[in-house]
């Protein structure tokens, strides 16, 4: 069989886990209506699917090596179809915290499969198809709010998008069972050696610490910027809060297009350098959004900002990947637990800060993450040669 359908799989996977992971934060006020949950408890809510992100990708980096890639993400879509119908009955706040937290968990292996068996598949192009494969992940946190808003029109009631997604997930994992006996009816191909990856053998490398150190920074920026810019804008600098949601989409329009367009530039400018030129462009941008005051300006922040953290993640992940291909899965995990300890420094951060001192100083802790971005990704860059990794 073909690369075709492998790849369809996890595109259409990726596409799905965006919607299923932003569905979340669409959900909350109906959610946190029905459940009658506190501002604190929807805090520690989104606080422990973090906490099942970090499980999941730890386990996943170490540990999906010794299955079938496709077998194994089949029964994870499986599960999550199980898990998603469950959290459509749950009654109370405990219920739904177990269920979020092995929700995070199992999304969070599937995420490492992806970018595994894609890097595995697409060697020659590796980080064209993992900026594709991310594209598509963009595309359903955009296409979430839509489809809620359509579920909407026919059944006001937030349970029934995640059933709905479920019946999907079951789909994707009939599809993977479908390609996996398709290829193991057609010619022996040798597989790799089914054995656990080691995050310390890796973490002796000076790139991958590098690696590490950036994807934390990543998380925080991107996240830091997600979850607050509206807040800033609209309490901060006094914009009425259908208009900061405007400007704000400026930031998501420029993350997609970078995702779709960034790896023409690889061939111009080589990966190295397009790293800095990416993390520069994303400095720029986080800058303009803290000392800026206007629209326009505060429009150009967020665009130059997503445009230039977009294709940061699948740029950093296929170039380490490239220097130590067998340590694939374990690069992909050691990404996510960065990204997933960022995510959360950067909202708990603010939220304590802004407690203090109000949100229009915390927001610095966005252009300061975006600093360490900054000086971390040129740190990889130097960093990351083949002769960086060590047989």
């Amino acid at each position: 069989m073909s690369r075709f359908h492998p790849t369809a799989l996890i595109f259409s996977g990726f596409f799905l886990l965006g919607i299923l992971i932003i569905l979340w934060g669409v959900l909350l006020p109906d959610l946190a209506k029905s459940l009658q949950m506190t501002s604190a408890q929807s805090g520690w809510f989104f606080l422990v699917m973090a906490l099942g992100t970090v499980s999941g990708a730890y386990l996943g980096g170490k540990y999906v090596q010794k299955f079938n890639f496709l077998k194994l993400f089949a029964g994870l879509a499986l599960t999550e179809t199980v898990l998603l119908t469950c959290l459509s009955l749950v009654t109370s706040v405990t219920q739904l915290l177990i269920g979020i937290y092995l929700f995070g968990l199992f999304c969070s292996v599937m995420f490492t499969i992806g970018h595994t068996l894609i890097a595995r598949l697409h060697a020659n192009k590796r980080a064209q198809m993992m900026g594709l494969m991310d594209f598509m992940f963009s595309l359903g946190t955009l296409a979430a709010p839509f489809l809620v808003v359509m579920l909407y029109w026919w059944q006001e009631d937030w349970r029934w998008p995640l059933r709905i997604l479920a019946v999907s997930l079951i789909g994707l994992a009939v599809y993977a069972l479908v390609i996996a006996k398709a290829i193991k009816a057609g010619p022996a191909q040798p597989e790799p050696p089914r054995k656990s990856l080691s995050y310390t053998a890796v973490l002796k490398q000076p790139a991958f610490v590098a690696l590490a150190l950036a994807m934390f920074g990543y998380g925080a920026v991107e996240w830091g910027n997600g979850n607050w810019f509206v807040s800033y804008a609209s309490t901060a600098l006094e914009y009425p809060t259908e208009q900061a949601r405007l400007v704000f989409a400026w930031f998501t329009g420029g993350m997609v297009i970078s995702r779709l367009c960034f790896s023409w530039l690889i061939p111009v400018f080589g990966a190295r350098h397009l790293l800095r030129i990416l993390a520069t462009c994303m400095l720029i941008g986080a800058l303009l959004l803290k000392l800026a005051d206007s629209t326009l300006l505060l429009g150009g922040g967020n665009f130059l900002l997503g445009l230039g953290l977009g294709g940061l993640f699948p740029l950093l992940l296929a170039t380490a990947m490239d220097l130590d291909p067998q340590n694939g899965a374990v690069l992909s995990g050691l990404s996510n637990i960065g990204g997933s300890l960022g995510c959360q420094v950067a909202g708990l951060g603010t939220g304590l800060w802004a407690n203090s001192a109000g949100i229009g100083t915390a927001f610095w802790l966005m252009p300061l993450s975006a600093c360490w971005l900054f000086a971390t990704v040129w740190l990889f860059s130097r960093r990351a040669t083949p002769r960086a990794v060590v047989e």
